[in-house]
């Protein structure tokens, strides 16, 4: 490290600098309770909902967001609203399904400097916007009766393994959560279990926790199938 950058960091954590971060420390809990109590409100009205992943640079016209499309539509049309992370590509195309089925619509948008901004298939009175991605995480655990993963990115990748994590420690209720398109998923399922499981840090019961699928017809049927089984139909 360069002398000049070593000079930087002393600076860095002088005590006044120390107290300014407490400070806003303070400040951000209060922007945090504000935002869990936002979300709270509004979406322990909305009814049962199943949240919808996958990248936000699918277009329109991709065969994942035809897919994510039609899922949402037969989603709804079986009794459950939609959830998304309220953006453009994947998230667009379930909002836009669930409209066209006359379903509940919302997105959870998350404020960035850069990107996404709402899609307009969102219900208006059931979109909210978040600053925090953990204050949005929850309540996307705590309002969804199932998970569905199309393709995509970190943030896709970052919703389902905390899903699958909850579920795995018993913090979450066991909830169905499907990932879309083997083709896709595959190498990640393999390099699972050839060397996550192989080395003994999951149990074989840990891959039981969600299930791979190719086509909407069978997304939707192993999500309502679970409920079925377990006597919790969807009722607006």
């Amino acid at each position: 490290m360069q002398e000049q950058d070593l000079a930087a960091l002393k600076e860095s954590i002088q005590p006044k600098n120390w107290s300014e971060t407490i400070s806003y420390d303070t400040w951000e809990i209060l922007k945090v309770i504000s935002e869990m109590v936002e979300g709270f409100e509004k979406l322990s009205r909305i009814g049962p909902c199943v949240s919808i992943f996958g990248s936000a640079r699918i277009k329109d016209g991709h065969s994942y967001y035809k897919l994510a499309e039609e899922i949402a539509y037969l989603m709804t049309k079986a009794g459950f609203g939609i959830i998304t992370g309220g953006g453009p590509g994947i998230m667009e195309a379930a909002n836009k399904g669930a409209h066209f089925a006359g379903g509940k619509s919302v997105g959870l948008n998350i404020n960035l400097p850069f990107e996404q901004s709402p899609n307009p298939f969102i219900d208006a009175n059931k979109l909210l916007n978040f600053n925090f991605f953990y204050v949005r995480k929850t309540m996307f655990m705590r309002y969804s009766m199932g998970f569905i993963a199309l393709p995509g990115g970190f943030g896709t990748l970052d919703e389902l393994t905390e899903a699958i994590t909850l579920i795995q420690t018993h913090k979450l209720v066991r909830f169905p959560i499907v990932l879309v398109s083997r083709a896709y998923w595959q190498g990640m399922i393999d390099w699972i279990t050839t060397t996550v499981l192989a080395e003994q840090n999951i149990s074989a019961a840990d891959l039981e926790i969600f299930k791979v699928v190719d086509t909407a017809q069978e997304a939707v049927g192993y999500i309502t199938e679970f409920y079925n089984t377990y006597a919790l139909k969807p009722n607006f």
